[in-house]
């Protein structure tokens, strides 16, 4: 079978030309510009703060209140922050052998408190008072954790869970 272009029906060869000259200036669009830089996906939701049974749950039964959970050192160091409302349930937080870690829900990172050469770990231990905020702060190094992630916070048994980094 032999094929001839000048037996084409009119409407083929119309098709076949259109097809090759947009092939033509695709490619030639292709290598003028430089690829194009992808585009970073951002959730259409807007983050929720803790419910009020959450915050009415750790007031009552943990002694903590006023939570909070910052960036801070250009996003380096993570500060979470809290008041105490009653130091005997509380006590959990003041004791310096209770290991503290905080974990990104997005990014699955685990992050501890820097011990410094001379002052220790960056977080404020001893007997508790009612009504006073006491803070520590986590390394974030590399950034794994940004603004506007949820994090826990896991202090021995004490779970905090769902804050919103601000």
């Amino acid at each position: 079978m032999k094929l001839c272009f000048p037996v084409m029906r009119p409407a083929l060869r119309i098709a076949s030309s259109v097809c090759l000259a947009a092939a033509l200036v695709q490619g030639a669009s292709a290598q003028q510009s430089p690829p194009a830089a992808p585009t970073l996906r951002h959730s259409p939701y807007l983050p929720v703060n803790m419910s009020q049974h959450a915050k009415n749950y750790y007031g009552m039964m943990k002694g903590i209140d006023n939570l909070s959970v910052r960036s801070t050192a250009s996003g380096n160091l993570i500060r979470f922050s809290y008041r105490v409302t009653d130091p005997v349930a509380a006590h959990l937080l003041g004791e310096k052998s209770a290991t503290a870690y905080l974990y990104g829900e997005a990014s699955h990172a685990l992050l501890e408190i820097p011990v410094m050469d001379k002052i220790g770990q960056l977080r404020q231990t001893g007997p508790l008072e009612a009504g006073q905020e006491y803070w520590m702060v986590f390394s974030n190094k590399g950034c794994p954790i940004k603004p506007g992630e949820r994090v826990d916070v896991f202090i021995g048994s004490l779970h905090v869970d769902g804050l919103i980094v601000e």
